[in-house]
């Protein structure tokens, strides 16, 4: 199960009760917190969850309101004698900017280590999950993230003795290992049925809306999604700065046969974003805006 918290909503700046955008996920021992603007710390206290325990930063890009918030909670982790490496994926130039905004942590008990993007999409495997970093159109360099759990197939007693599988070797092979039994490579796949459906999440923010988010989210269990304006009047302030209204973020949804979608990165002018939600409920009927906060577990289907 895949625990998922939106710690902010906002875009631009922080207001008294709308903290900037960032998203923490629990999985497996692993704590995976996307972006970490201004107030994150905050928002993280106040869902009572642990910062210490943090062990994956990912950055969709380098704008302050996505990284302003690093150097103090580097700080806090430090001063919590935490000595266990953190690592941080960001674009290109991630280290260079990391280590700009450590001007003000230079000495911590733990190692970061660094994981640059450069290809238009990126895997990498970490903890028994997937990070899939997509991506998208903004003003500067900006990657979408999805988090993929796989499922394997149930365990298949008779495709095990049909071919001819030792019992010893059965749980080995369930869990995902290979065995070597008298020169012979037995694989998880010669006792699993078919793969079953896992759990997806897609995070899409500070985008003009493109096609490569519709390949990339695609049967996303949740998308998590910017929508910068509520009104569809403000289309081309969505064009200039390469954002988007709630109305493009329904359409990439529906087009992507996401589940359900939340809407996030609110303009800080954007004082009441629930009164626009019937704009994208018209386009994509499970699409909900966002608080702070907002907090889900998603479950493997039985």
């Amino acid at each position: 199960m895949l625990d998922l918290c939106l710690l902010g909503t906002g875009g631009m700046m922080p207001l008294p009760n709308r903290w900037l955008t960032s998203l923490m996920t629990r999985y497996n021992g692993s704590n995976l917190l996307i972006d970490c603007g201004e107030g994150t710390q905050i928002t993280l206290k106040q869902k009572g969850w642990s910062f210490k325990s943090i062990d994956i930063i990912c950055f969709t890009h380098f704008h302050g309101d996505h990284t302003s918030g690093l150097p103090g909670l580097l700080l806090t982790m430090g001063n919590s004698d935490r000595t266990e490496p953190l690592k941080i994926i960001g674009p290109k130039g991630v280290i260079r900017v990391v280590n700009g905004l450590r001007v003000i942590a230079p000495e911590l008990p733990f190692e970061i280590e660094f994981i640059e993007l450069e290809d238009d999409f990126n895997r990498i495997d970490y903890k028994g999950y997937q990070i899939e970093a997509y991506k998208l159109n903004h003003k500067v360099t900006c990657y979408g993230y999805n988090i993929i759990i796989n499922r394997t197939g149930k365990f298949d007693m008779d495709k095990a003795k049909a071919a001819d599988i030792p019992i010893k070797y059965w749980s080995v092979l369930q869990k995902g290992d290979q065995v070597f039994h008298e020169e012979r490579l037995l694989t998880p796949d010669m006792v699993l049925g078919e793969e079953r459906k896992g759990i997806k999440v897609s995070y899409c923010t500070d985008t003009r809306p493109i096609d490569n988010i519709v390949i990339h989210a695609k049967e996303a269990d949740l998308f998590i999604c910017e929508g910068m304006y509520g009104d569809p009047d403000e289309d081309n302030k969505a064009k200039e700065y390469k954002h988007m209204t709630f109305w493009e973020a329904a359409e990439l949804a529906k087009a992507a046969h996401v589940k359900t979608m939340w809407l996030t990165h609110f303009s800080p002018a954007l004082v009441k974003p629930k009164d626009f939600e019937y704009v994208a409920q018209k386009i994509f009927p499970n699409s909900f805006v966002a608080k702070d906060r907002q907090t889900i577990t998603l479950k493997f289907e039985d």
